[in-house]
Order: structure tokens, then sequence, then C-alpha cells
């Protein structure tokens, strides 16, 4: 970890200090909010920001091509997320609701405003890195496949995070400690503040734009590890020796992962749980994992191989045009005059 992009590593830190003091938190704090801990939010967030920070911080020290320009993002991004992360602190230690609170009380006008500074360079940051990564390989063409779906993910997930405000209506909540608050906009769409999951706290009772937003943002994680599990299994299967195999077969599973991604954001926005999926959304997941089935098999086809292989030959075996023979003067020729 010397080599990686330093602000960024102190960032992840900082986020996974975070979430064991929020672990804690949980057992010493009995505050309740909107019927869960209030240190919960703080704990998903750091961890859920630790995670991404750390990422970024290894996949900034494999650019080779405007790796001062990506210095600068990787900053500006850690500085954000320290922003955006402490704000949900702040308002989870006063016991009050951090996202989508119209109040005017100071704690609200804080966190709005650090919200608002912090929220849109971390998606811009996200942006301009994922077309650095675009216009070079950071690596064998399996990795960079995964690496480029992956940010492309990840900018999608903060795109419907911003949506998220415009979820819901106003409506009043109570705080941790009976108060009032104004919310105005939410992630649910259908049943704002409905029954949730454990842990994720998603809706159990109308969409919820909470779970695209996580699909979208940790998709890079998920095809890195589908690209290094790959390069494991290719010491023992001979097909996946071939780098053009296995970035076939991480191009097939960003594809698979960008379906699931699409298709829970319409199951969110149509206001449908995502553990009570109608028969449309079941029908549409079953199109997708048929498409997938079919996709592995011809991505590890000989014949891709052969013809990827003959074309390389192609190329490589034409040999350079004749350069024209220039006649020399008579009076350069020996004997000649």
């Amino acid at each position: 970890m010397r080599g990686w992009h330093r602000p960024l590593t102190a960032n992840a830190a900082a986020m996974f200090a975070l979430a064991l003091a929020s672990a804690v938190g949980l057992f010493a704090d009995d505050r309740l909010l909107l019927g869960e801990s209030v240190w919960l939010k703080p704990l998903k967030f750091g961890f859920a920001m630790g995670v991404y920070g750390l990422t970024l911080a290894w996949l900034l020290s494999r650019l080779r091509e405007g790796r001062r320009l990506g210095w600068w993002l990787g900053t500006v991004f850690a500085v954000a997320g320290l922003l955006d992360v402490g704000a949900v602190v702040y308002a989870a230690a006063h016991g009050t609701v951090s996202h989508f609170n119209a109040n005017a009380d100071p704690v609200a006008r804080t966190v709005r405003t650090a919200f608002n500074i912090g929220v849109l360079p971390l998606l811009l940051t996200t942006l301009v890195i994922a077309v650095l990564v675009l216009i070079q390989r950071t690596g064998d063409r399996a990795l960079t496949v995964a690496l480029r779906a992956g940010l492309g993910l990840a900018v999608a997930g903060m795109v419907v995070a911003v949506w998220l405000s415009n979820g819901a209506g106003p409506r009043t909540v109570a705080d941790a400690d009976g108060h009032p608050v104004a919310m105005t906009g939410g992630h649910g769409i259908g049943d704002p503040d409905g029954n949730g999951m454990a842990v994720t706290h998603w809706s159990t009772t109308g969409g919820d734009l909470r779970v695209p937003h996580f699909v979208g943002l940790h998709g890079i994680q998920v095809l890195l590890l589908v690209a290094a599990v790959l390069g494991l299994l290719a010491a023992r299967r001979g097909r996946l020796r071939d780098e053009r195999v296995r970035a076939r077969l991480t191009g097939v599973a960003a594809l698979g992962y960008t379906g699931v991604f699409a298709l829970l954001t319409w199951q969110a926005a149509r206001g449908q749980s995502v553990v009570h999926p109608d028969g449309q959304t079941v029908l549409a997941f079953a199109v997708l994992a048929s498409l997938i089935v079919v996709a592995v098999p011809v991505a590890v086809s000989p014949r891709w191989s052969a013809a990827g292989s003959a074309a390389g030959r192609r190329r490589t075996s034409t040999p350079p045009p004749a350069r024209p023979v220039q006649e020399l003067p008579r009076s350069a020729v020996p004997g000649r005059r």
C-alpha cells in the first residue's frame, strides 16, 4: 500500500475507524431514530465509503497517463467524502435525521450545507476518473474491463442517489428525542418511510432507490473479484490462460451486473419492494439470467480464440510494403560515365 494514493488511504482508515466506533455505539447508545439505532447509518456509510475509497486509492496508483490529475481528483474525493460522512455522523450525534431534513434548526442547516458542498464533487471526480481509466489500460484485459465497467456502474449508482431526493413528498417524522422533523423528498417510492429490512433498512412495503444505489456503487469491487478469481483459476484451467477469454468472461459478468442494476432501478421506480417482486420483475430477471447462461459458453468457445489468433497472425505476418528502388545517377556507378 506504500504507493497507493495517500489521502484516499487515510480517508479509508478514518472511515473504518468510524465504522468500528459506530458498532460500539449500537450497544452503548440506546437512542432510536426511525426504528433503528442512531449509529447504524454512520456505520453503514463509514464501511461503504472506506471500501470504495480504498479501491480508488489502489486504482489511482495504477494510472500511467494523467497521474497528477488523478492525484488531485483522489484528494478532492477524500475531502468530499469526509465532509459527506461527517454530516451523517453530526446528525446522528444529535439524534436527528441527516438526509431530507428540512428543519430550520442549526444542526439541520449545517448538515444540508455539508451535503450541498460534498455530494457533487463525489460524482464529478468519479466520472473524470472513469474517463481516465477508459482511455488507457491499467492492467491485463480482464482487469481493464472490470475497472471500466465498475467505475461506470459507480457513476450510475451515484446518479440514482441524486434521484433519491425526488422520491417522496413532504411529511413529518420524529427524531430520537421525539421532536418533529419536516422531511422533503426521500429514498422510498410508494411508501417513503415504510417498514425496512434488518441492517440495510431497505423498504419491504415499497420501492427503495437505495437498493440500486448500493448495487451500482459496489459493482467495481464485485467485478474486480471476478477478474481476480479468473486469474487464479487460469493456473488450473487451460482455456482461462488466454487473456482474451478472461476479458470476455469479465465482460459477461459486467453486462449481467449492469442488467441487475437496471432491473433493480426499474423495480424501485415502480414502487415495488426488492423482496416482493411481481411477475414482470421475475420474468425480466429470468430473461437476464438466461442470456448470461448462454453468453458464458460463447465467451469461452475456442472459435472466438481461434478467430482472434488468426486475426492477430494476419496483422503480424503481413510483409511491409516494398520500398521503391532508386536508380543511382550514372556518375555514381564505377565504370559508367
